[in-house]
């Protein structure tokens, strides 16, 4: 395969994959944590432990994970080719999936998930650290759907350009 069809192809599938996750956290942002906040806090608190251990599965971690790779590739690939016009489109896809997604669930979801899973439902502080949690999370899950958005719109934009 040429080399300027090699680039094509990844940029084709970091923006394919940054456009896929940024639907699963706009879900999540714009109805999904709505419904749960709607639910009796132990109920909702419940159901969103589960959903944080169900996630951890091949199907989402490949998408996600695998799409960071591709996107450090063409950081890698407008380094290494900057004089290309699609350099700069490369690495502004590849800096807010890898920085906007992936750096922002490590820091901020993440250890807030952690915690959630130590919290009993029932428990006397489970309803107030529901509502921070739900606050807190939601706000940085948005976030990581514009990153990801902007991402995936910086790929697209990048396959227009042919050297």
């Amino acid at each position: 395969m040429e080399e300027n069809n090699v680039f094509d192809f990844v940029a084709f599938l970091s923006g394919l994959g940054c456009g896929l996750v940024a639907g699963v956290f706009f879900a999540f942002s714009t109805f999904v944590m709505k419904a749960l906040g709607k639910l009796p806090p132990a109920q909702g608190l419940a159901a969103m432990q589960s959903i944080n251990e169900v996630v951890i599965n091949p199907w989402f971690l490949t998408l996600f994970l695998g799409t960071a790779v591709t996107c450090a590739c063409m950081v890698i690939g407008s380094l290494l080719r900057w004089h290309d016009p699609r350099a700069l489109y490369w690495l502004a896809g590849g800096t807010f999936y890898l920085a906007g997604t992936i750096l922002v669930t490590a820091v901020f979801n993440v250890p807030r998930n952690d915690a959630l899973a130590q919290v009993a439902p029932g428990s006397p502080e489970a309803a107030g650290f529901w509502a921070t949690y739900l606050s807190i999370w939601t706000a940085w899950n948005h976030v990581r759907t514009v990153a990801a958005l902007l991402a995936g719109v910086s790929f697209t934009l990048a396959l227009r350009f042919r050297p």
